[in-house]
């Protein structure tokens, strides 16, 4: 069987948008996130995270934040079961404050190139690959990309992803 994925925004779909979240103390998850993830581990899928980052290009925290708020949500992560194969991120913006990121980036959603990096590096094929966030820029992102999309509007984003995976009967 071909491996399949699943792929999460961050803000918004794992924790709450509390706008340019960059730091542990104020990420707040939201219900069912850290249980679906460990569940789409258990059930051997691929998890992936592709998250816009602009407050890098703003000047509002480092690369190195977002790498260090990622390796902290993975340890809280593994602690309910579940892991995320990798995180993407895209940390330009045109017009950026901060010179070097002020880039048209293929990267940022909602352009594909994110997703299809992790397609091509993971050898996952679009079809065995779903894509949910929670703004139409997530789901323009997924289509370009050529995977389904999936936008989320509230509630319980493990009972979410776990309704459309069942019905794809992934789960």
């Amino acid at each position: 069987m071909a491996k399949r994925a699943v792929f999460l925004d961050r803000d918004g779909v794992l924790n709450e948008d509390a706008g340019y979240v960059s730091r542990a103390e104020d990420v707040v998850w939201l219900p069912g996130a850290k249980e679906i993830v460990a569940e789409l581990t258990r059930a051997g899928l691929a998890v992936f995270v592709v998250t816009n980052q602009s407050g890098v290009a703003r000047g509002m925290y480092t690369e190195e934040d977002v790498r260090n708020l990622h390796d902290w949500m993975q340890e809280e992560l593994a602690q309910a079961g579940g892991r995320i194969d990798e995180f993407f991120y895209c940390p330009h913006l045109t017009h950026a404050a901060v010179p070097e990121y002020d880039v048209d980036c293929v990267c940022r959603k909602p352009r594909p190139g994110m997703i299809i990096r992790a397609l091509g590096k993971h050898r996952i094929e679009r079809d065995d690959a779903v894509l949910f966030g929670d703004s139409e820029r997530d789901v323009a992102a997924a289509e370009r990309a050529g995977i389904a999309g999936y936008l989320f509007t509230g509630g319980n984003i493990g009972d979410f992803i776990r309704q459309v995976l069942k019905e794809k009967k992934w789960l």
